[in-house]
């Protein structure tokens, strides 16, 4: 798993490169000190797991998650442990209070494992003619791509909306992102990814973002600062 740590404190981003020399299946491909040159390098090179410290100077650890749109797994690496609760509504893997021991981060990296193993990459992209299995609880779908307007991240699962059905399916949607055609489908924000051809109308929003209504659906979609551009660019001659 290829991995990167941000966290202000030099010798805490080392002590933690030197543990994780310890697991074969572990290449740490960068760290960074703050949240401005972390963003930076995730959207250039975007790693399957990121420790991240909580308290640093200036930005913390949550402002970095809230301005990708797009996030790796997350391992909390801090010394308080009054964030534990608030790290629940970011769906982290683990919260490892410094300093870090050995039983603990390997339980960590068990944990890793086993939420991103096997890698999901090795299946193709499915086209807007295919059609997929959906199920459910008891209720089960067999679903064209093209019937469906919106994927939304609900905790660890993703809400699928199609027709007049919300089915519940446990995907994340950094997954879905592989396997859906980037032509008709577009990642809006953290939270969501719409059908392209499921558009209604697009509405300017606050400073410079957009958002979208979307056909057959009481969903308003809201684009982030980023998305926006790039829509504006993909969808202009």
């Amino acid at each position: 798993m290829r991995v990167a740590i941000v966290d202000d404190s030099r010798l805490a981003r080392k002590e933690l490169a030197f543990m994780l020399k310890d697991y074969n299946s572990v290449e740490v491909i960068w760290e960074a000190e703050d949240v401005d040159s972390a963003v930076s390098q995730i959207n250039d090179d975007m790693p399957d797991v990121l420790f991240l410290d909580i308290h640093m100077p200036g930005k913390n650890g949550f402002d970095l998650l809230n301005e990708l749109d797009r996030t790796p797994s997350v391992v909390f690496t801090t010394a308080y442990d009054e964030y534990a609760v608030k790290a629940l509504d970011y769906n982290a893997l683990d919260y490892l209070m410094k300093p870090i021991k050995e039983n603990r981060l390997a339980a960590a990296l068990e944990k890793i494992e086993l939420n991103i193993s096997p890698k999901p990459y090795v299946k193709g992209k499915l086209s807007s003619d295919d059609s997929v299995f959906v199920k459910d609880g008891d209720d089960c779908w067999f679903v064209k791509l093209n019937e469906i307007r919106l994927f939304e991240v609900e905790g660890n699962y993703s809400r699928i909306y199609f027709k007049n059905k919300k089915p519940l399916i446990p995907k994340g949607l950094n997954y879905l992102e592989t396997r859906l055609d980037e032509a008709t489908f577009f990642r809006a924000n953290r939270q969501q990814i719409i059908n392209l051809k499921m558009i209604d109308k697009v509405v300017p929003w606050f400073s410079g973002t957009l958002k979208i209504v979307l056909l057959n659906g009481a969903e308003d979609i809201e684009l982030s600062r980023r998305q926006s551009a790039k829509f504006k660019d993909i969808m202009s001659f």
